[in-house]
C-alpha cells in the first residue's frame, strides 16, 4: 500500500541559529513521503540564505521569500502550497523524533 505524502510547513522568521537542527530532524523521519515547505517570513538574518541551500541540497525542501506578515500568515501560506493528503507544522527551532510522523500517520 502507497503511503500519503505529508506536508511539513515551517515558518521560519529570524531562525538561522536554530533552522538546520529542525530541518535535519524532519529529514531523519522514517515515514516517507514527505515535502518540507520552508516559508522565510522576510528574516532579515543568514536563515533566509539558509533556507535556500537546504533545497539546493535536499530535493524534498521547497522555499518561499514573503515579506514579513507573522507566523500565522506564514503557516496559511504553507497551507496553500502544500501538496501532500496531509498537514504537519513544525516551528524552526523545534526538533522532533525521527518516528513522529510515523506514529501520526503511519
Amino acid at each position: 500500500m502507497q503511503k500519503e505524502l505529508v506536508s511539513i510547513v515551517i515558518p521560519v522568521y529570524q531562525s538561522a541559529r536554530y533552522l538546520q537542527r529542525a530541518v535535519d530532524s524532519v529529514l531523519a523521519q522514517t515515514y516517507r513521503p514527505i515535502e518540507i515547505l520552508l516559508i522565510d517570513d522576510g528574516s532579515t538574518d543568514q536563515s533566509g540564505k539558509l533556507c535556500d541551500r537546504l533545497a539546493r541540497k535536499h530535493a524534498e525542501i521547497t522555499v518561499y521569500h514573503r515579506e514579513h506578515k507573522g507566523v500565522s500568515a506564514a503557516r496559511n501560506y504553507g497551507i496553500s502550497q502544500a501538496q501532500g493528503k496531509y498537514i504537519q507544522f513544525v516551528d524552526a527551532d523545534d526538533e522532533i523524533a525521527p518516528a513522529y510522523l510515523e506514529k501520526l500517520y503511519g
